[in-house]
Parts: structure tokens; sequence; C-alpha cells
């Protein structure tokens, strides 16, 4: 097995922080991971604040701590807390962004095989509407971005590249900071969709070189379903006025005139989950005491050791792209269905997910696979998880 970087004291206690590993074998952190006690203790203590003594009051007993969900998100991404949003789930924070882009006919979108189905269907949207190009960068050798196609497609004309960093359907882990350098050179807006890569790489948007940023709580940051949050950059806030507007985005400054926030709290919304919002802050800030780099080395490890058992069982196939790879393991068992591998698993007590085409029309159709079980593990998981997953599937190919 490969080595990791969190002791086992610490494993133990991270375990021991997470009670869900007692009742299950979670290994569908791609989709929601299980969530640390202090971020439920957050979440239902200010719930119950508001049930106390009212909402409106609750959140102005908490307003600092609120304010210092900001700061720990820059943080994490190596950003200002005023180039921050808090917005309810990562592809609305990705549609504020892109659908207030001043799109002109004809522009040009440049996009990869690895996006996800909910940007490809806006895009797909904005394309009808603006009439843009949406033009479709192939996968290189190794299944990620093509970013030499990405350049000559860059050095005739794009008006944005939006990229998803993590593909929800594999293990890839797109080079985002050459597409940045890239798009620096070029002079070319650049959309990094890190729903998935949020707590389970490191991130600095600096270093990526984005414009806008969107990203989700309940992944890999183990938050609070029904958070998300939106970096955009001084040249976004510039360039983006938000599809829609409320008393929040913006200020009324006379009968038929109103002035746009010049933070990035203009892409929010008055109204909002604070018990959710508190929740993200203590998610994000466990995450950062924990450590994103030394997270990600355990559960890239952990996937490694999963998929090279996977691949050592007869009947089944790994299909995980890219020469950098993550968390997420994707795999199909000659003969049997992914929904019915899912079921057995879940008899046992294991969650996974599934990825089917209709999700990854660019992508699984373009390799010829079908549904493909998704396995992602996290660094709360552990060795013996793994061990008793593959026994699991070796039951499944032997039936």
């Amino acid at each position: 097995m490969t080595t990791i970087e969190i002791s086992a004291d610490q494993l133990a206690r991270l375990r021991a922080e997470t009670p869900g590993v007692g009742n299950v074998v979670h290994f569908n952190n791609a989709g929601a991971a299980l969530s640390p006690n202090v971020v439920v203790e957050t979440t239902v203590a200010h719930l119950q604040r508001e049930a106390a003594i009212g909402g409106y009051e609750a959140a102005a007993e908490a307003s600092q701590r609120l304010d210092a969900v900001y700061d720990s998100l820059a943080r994490l991404l190596g950003a200002r807390s005023d180039q921050m949003a808090v917005i309810e789930n990562a592809t609305r924070a990705w549609d504020m962004a892109v659908y207030g882009y001043p799109f002109q006919p004809g522009d040009r979108v440049l996009t990869g095989r690895a996006e996800y189905v909910s940007n490809i269907i806006g895009l797909l949207q904005l394309e009808k509407r603006f009439g843009l190009q949406v033009v479709i960068i192939d996968d290189d050798e190794h299944g990620q971005i093509d970013v030499a196609q990405l350049e000559r497609e860059l050095a005739d004309g794009a008006a944005m590249v939006a990229l998803t960093h993590v593909p929800t359907n594999g293990g890839l882990v797109n080079p985002a900071a050459e597409v940045g350098e890239l798009c620096r050179r070029h002079d070319t807006f650049y959309v990094l969709d890190a729903c998935q890569s949020a707590g389970q790489v490191p991130l600095d948007v600096d270093e990526i070189g984005c414009d806008v940023l969107s990203g989700t709580g309940r992944k890999y940051l183990r938050g609070p379903r029904g958070t998300g949050f939106l970096f955009v950059n001084d040249r976004a806030i510039e360039r983006i006025e938000p599809p829609f507007l409320d008393l929040h985005a913006a200020e009324w400054v006379d009968e038929r005139e109103y002035r746009v926030r010049d933070d990035a709290r203009r892409f929010e919304n008055w109204e909002t989950n604070y018990a959710g919002k508190l929740g993200l802050g203590a998610a994000v800030d466990y995450a950062l005491d924990v450590g994103v780099e030394v997270s990600s080395a355990r559960l890239c490890a952990l996937a490694d050791d999963l998929r090279f058992g996977l691949d050592s069982l007869a009947g089944v196939s790994v299909h995980d792209k890219g020469q950098r790879r993550g968390g997420i393991v994707t795999f199909k068992v000659d003969g049997v269905e992914a929904s019915t591998v899912q079921q057995h698993l879940a008899a046992s007590d294991m969650n996974v997910s599934i990825s089917p085409p209709g999700h990854a029309r660019l992508d699984l159709p373009h390799r010829g696979l079908p549904a493909l079980v998704r396995a992602s593990v996290h660094y709360y998981n552990d060795s013996d998880e793994v061990e008793r997953f593959l026994s699991a599937i070796e039951a499944v190919v032997v039936r």
C-alpha cells in the first residue's frame, strides 16, 4: 500500500469526529461527503438559535461569524475576502458569473470534454440566446484537455475558456494552471469549475490564473448541502453584472436608478441559509486545520490503492483518465450493470454513485463506455474500508 501523510493517531481522531464512518463505508464523497461533528453542531446550533430568538435576530447576533466565512474561503483559495461570495450551490455560482458575462454575437467559448453536464447545458442555452460558438477542445493522449489544441484555438480568438478542474465522472485532474497561463497570454477570460476539486486538491487562484472559480460545500469540503461559493477577481467584478439583482446585490439610489455593489457579494441575494453558511465556514476551517495538501496526498493515495485493487480483479476495468488523478475512481464490472453493482454494495452498507453517459455526453459515449460505478474516497476513509470494498466487488464478479 502507498505511504500516506496522516498519522494513525490523527486518522483515529478524524474518524472519531466523523460518526458516519461507524455506519457505512462511504465512497460517495464526490456526491456528498460525511460531515465532521463541528459542521453539524454549528449548523444545528444556528437553527436552534433562530427558533429561540428569531431568524433576523440570530443572523444579527452571528454577524461577525458570518463575515468570517468569507475570510476562511479566501484563505482556502489564496484570495481576498471581498472577492468571495457565498451562493446556494456551485452550479448557481457558475451561472451567476457566466450568464452575467457581456457576450457578443459570434463570441467563441472554449471548453473540454470533461465539462460538467449543467455547465454544458448552460453554454448551449447561451449559444442559442446570443449566437455564441461553443468549441470543444479534445483530450490529449493522457485524456486531459489538450493544451496544444487549446492554444491554437485561443490564437484564433475566444471570449472565454470554461474548464471543469476535476470532472464528476472520473479521476482526472485537469491542468488548470497551464490553461490559466495560456489564457493570460491571450488575454482570455477564464472560468474554472472547482466543484469537485475544492477540498480535494490545493487551490490558489493566483497560481491558477482564473478570473472566476465556483465551488460547493457538500463534496470534498464536507460542508452542508445547499452551500456553494464563487471567487471573482477584480477584472471579473468590472466586467460582469449579475443576471439578476436584489436589494443585497444593489442599492436603489433614486426612483429610477440603482447602483451594483462593488465587491463579490453582488452575486449573492438577500435571503440566504445562514445556518448553512456558518456550517460551510466550519467545514472550510476544518479543512484548513487538517491541511488540504496533507489530506489531498492521503485521499489520492487511497484512490491509487483502490484503482490498483480493482485493476487486479478479473472482469473489472478502471476508466479514469489524466496524468494526474484524484480521489474519484470510475470502473465497470463485465456483464453487470452499474446500478446492480451499486445495489449490491448498498446491501453491505457501502455507498457509491453512478456516472451515466447522459451526464457526460462529450466523454463517456466518445470513449464507447456505458454507465460507470463511481467510488470516491476521502482522507477519513481507511485501508480496511478499501479492502472490504474490493472483497465486495470480487463477490459481484464471481456471482
